[in-house]
């Protein structure tokens, strides 16, 4: 197949998207396939620029806002649906993590293009996204999520919620604008913060626990995995540095919660009307309760990513794993020929 990785973009997971796609392309040349790149904010990479402008490994923080603002200035969405490398494609990899990359936006350019692309669709991509529009989701297909209330919002309500809070972006990833506020003397500082990142902020019940997630592929559960971090909560220096969490999978866990957290990820999954693959995070309280925190439709694929080591617990391999995204992209018809 001829395969276009699109990658890069102007979202905080920037860096994650670049080092996704090192492993993707990788990979998609190892089973024989035909693979170019494109970078959303720079546009064509050609094969011999992929060693210089494709780094392999993700910082300990994102990107400055002043960075991404330049980059906002680069390939115009128009543009990228002329690009010969998208046109003649067979199929479109997404190696995009975040902002316009995962939110429906691409998307819906790539709908109009008519060449298949990984992943899921605008709808259900915007809906993922959007954590507020999620967790109303979730409750009706009868996921359980924590408790929450959208912000401006006065100290006294917040706290009805209990301390400690989680304050996040709503459309964001990778915990970018994210704290954890233990008292009320923290809050509007937290919130403030979040802003920084988006135009609608989220605050949350705080769920103590341990932190669970699986992936799914094809309509179907993969691996339950533990992430034990060495900071508090799973932040993007724990993501994305390697030895700053510990990453079981399978997790210790006695089978009738694996497979309740696989029934509720795949219900998250479906509620979101989500496409090929996804994967979902969980907490998993000391009394045994099962709370949904989001699930993202275009999960890391890095040296580090808990996508591919949840398909490898069950014998799928990270080539295969990538193999398998793209012909899910594919119209039956193709899959068959392809």
């Amino acid at each position: 197949m001829k395969v276009t990785v699109l990658t890069g973009g102007t979202s905080s997971e920037r860096d994650v998207a670049l080092a996704s796609a090192v492993q993707v392309i990788a990979a998609l040349r190892s089973s024989g396939h035909q693979v170019a790149v494109v970078d959303t904010a720079r546009g064509f990479i050609p094969e011999a620029d992929e060693g210089r402008l494709l780094p392999a490994r993700v910082g300990v923080a994102p990107p400055s806002s002043q960075e991404l603002e330049v980059l906002e200035h680069g390939l115009l969405f128009g543009a990228l649906a002329n690009l010969a490398a998208v046109r003649e494609a067979d199929v479109l990899f997404l190696a995009l993590h975040g902002g316009t990359g995962e939110d429906g936006t691409i998307q819906t350019v790539l709908e109009m293009t008519g060449v298949p692309y990984t992943g899921s669709g605008p709808l259900g991509s915007a809906m993922a996204m959007d954590k507020d529009i999620s967790k109303r989701l979730f409750r009706q297909a009868g996921v359980p999520t924590a408790d929450w209330l959208m912000a401006p919002a006065r100290v006294a309500d917040a706290a009805a919620l209990g301390w400690p809070l989680v304050v996040k972006p709503s459309k964001q990833g990778s915990t970018v604008g994210l704290t954890v506020v233990r008292e009320a003397g923290g809050f509007d500082a937290a919130v403030e913060e979040a802003f920084r990142h988006d135009d609608e902020v989220m605050i949350e019940a705080f769920v103590p626990g341990r932190e669970l997630t699986v992936g799914i592929l094809d309509g179907k559960a993969l691996a339950v995995g533990e992430i034990v971090p060495r900071h508090e909560i799973f932040d993007y220096e724990c993501k994305y540095t390697p030895g700053m969490s510990a990453e079981i999978f399978p997790a210790e866990l006695p089978a009738d919660v694996t497979s309740r957290c696989q029934a509720l990820g795949l219900a998250a999954h479906e509620a979101l009307k989500l496409g090929g693959y996804s994967r979902a995070d969980f907490r998993l309280t000391p009394s045994g309760e099962l709370f949904c925190l989001e699930v993202n439709t275009l999960p890391g694929m890095t040296a580090t990513s808990l996508m591919p080591q949840s398909a490898r617990a069950v014998g799928i391999e990270f080539p295969d794993l990538c193999e398998r995204i793209c012909r899910a992209a594919l119209p039956a018809r193709q899959r068959r020929t392809a």
